[in-house]
């Protein structure tokens, strides 16, 4: 069996695996390896060739493949070394080990002082959201869809209706009008945009596409190719209102219907898991219930932004690092984040503090959107932090950031209050 040592082994080279490997060669790290089951480091921003990338992390404007090259051209300066084409098939965490099979050592073990896991995740498919209807070809998650658009240059359609409004599904729907294609409809169940703003405005608006909020396919036609879509508004139980159903003629259908992380090794190894964002839990150093594991971007919850995945991938790789050299700060009262009036979730899950001050950031979503509101972080009664927010929504990541010096009791509860 081949076998490998490092000090941080990363699992995935995406741009979460990517901005930790820098982060803990920034740190003083000797051997950082990153563990890629593709031919080539970038992972999902190799096919996101639109540009919107690097906006606040960089300060300027760069398309997915340039970001994710910003970060492999450091990791390749810093020393990362890669190992791709390689299944990770176990984490061993009590062995500090990873037991992958690599295309061209077969059955590899990695072992590492610390490790990060940032494999990302995928999209929910038609047999997560159970659409009644045949089988026919023409129905695409939209993911698959950028993939062959993009990297294979094939078309997927000429007629196309969009399930949900998140950000790949807007995004194809402005890429699929660009490349010749009529975009009929985004057909969004909830009564809120799943996506952020600006891609609403930048691929929808500025190409006249509708968009039916409150709406949801009943039905799928055709039985070699999609040949038509049934879709209806649904009322406040999310059921569809048979009375306001209407038919779409198209030969492609298009979902965008949300992301799960890819945790089946987190669950194989027992990390615990947050049943909320089906990631697993974490404290601010981004450390799971593992200690020697680490865990950052989209394994842990779904982010609106690349950048935010860096920074908080960034993190990740620091702590490892420390982790790893025998220096990571000592526990000396373990806090847990609640989420409060109109919060979904708060990643981390928990604070370690310790002597020193650290500033905390915590993020999280909302559970409905909301206007002119006040975004508070308390300890018991005592107020944290507390910042006025114009608007909030579902599709877009709030944080807050507290000082650990100023908890006083053993949990930290964020809320979102309507103002006046």
């Amino acid at each position: 069996m081949y076998r490998v040592e490092c000090d941080v082994a990363v699992i995935g080279g995406g741009p979460a695996g990517l901005s930790a490997a820098v982060a803990a060669k920034k740190e003083g790290s000797g051997e950082v390896l990153v563990i890629e089951r593709d031919e080539s480091i970038g992972g999902i921003l190799q096919q996101c060739i639109h540009p919107g990338f690097g906006l606040t992390y960089f300060k300027e404007e760069l398309t997915g493949p340039e970001y994710a090259a910003r970060f492999a051209r450091e990791a390749a300066e810093r020393g990362v070394e890669f190992l791709l084409n390689s299944m990770v098939l176990e984490i061993r965490k009590e062995e500090g080990e990873i037991l992958c099979v690599n295309r061209e050592h077969g059955l590899t073990t990695v072992h590492a002082a610390s490790i990060i896991l940032a494999m990302g995740c995928r999209e929910r498919t038609r047999a997560n959201i159970m659409i009644p209807g045949s089988r026919p070809a023409g129905v695409y998650t939209a993911g698959a869809a950028q993939r062959l658009v993009n990297r294979q240059n094939q078309m997927v359609g000429k007629r196309v209706v969009i399930l949900g409004s998140g950000d790949i599904g807007m995004i194809m729907a402005r890429r699929m009008i660009l490349e010749g294609a009529e975009v009929l409809a985004v057909i969004e169940l909830m009564d809120y945009l799943a996506g952020l703003t600006r891609n609403k405005v930048q691929c929808l608006d500025d190409f006249g596409i509708p968009l039916y909020l409150s709406h949801t396919i009943t039905k799928i036609d055709g039985y070699q190719r999609v040949e038509g879509v049934h879709f209806a508004q649904v009322g406040a139980d999310k059921k569809p209102i048979k009375e306001t159903e209407r038919y779409l003629e198209c030969d492609t259908l298009l979902l965008s219907v949300g992301l799960i992380p890819e945790n089946e090794l987190t669950r194989k190894a027992d990390i615990e898991i947050s049943p909320v964002t089906n990631g697993p839990k974490v404290n601010q150093y981004m450390q799971t219930s593992a200690e020697n594991i680490f865990a950052c971007g989209n394994v842990v919850h779904v982010n609106d932004l690349a950048d935010n995945v860096s920074v908080e991938s960034r993190r990740a790789g620091a702590y490892a690092a420390r982790y790893a050299m025998g220096c990571l700060a000592r526990e000396t009262k373990r806090v847990e984040n609640m989420p409060g009036g109109n919060v979904r979730y708060l990643c981390p899950q928990s604070v370690s503090a310790a002597d020193e001050d650290e500033t905390v950031s915590l993020y999280f979503r909302v559970l409905h959107p909301d206007e002119k509101v006040t975004i508070r972080a308390k300890s018991g009664d005592k107020i944290l932090a507390s910042r006025k927010a114009a608007r909030v929504n579902p599709g877009e990541m709030e944080h807050i950031e507290i000082h650990t010096k100023d908890i006083e009791e053993n949990e930290v509860t964020v809320e979102v209050v309507k103002e006046g």
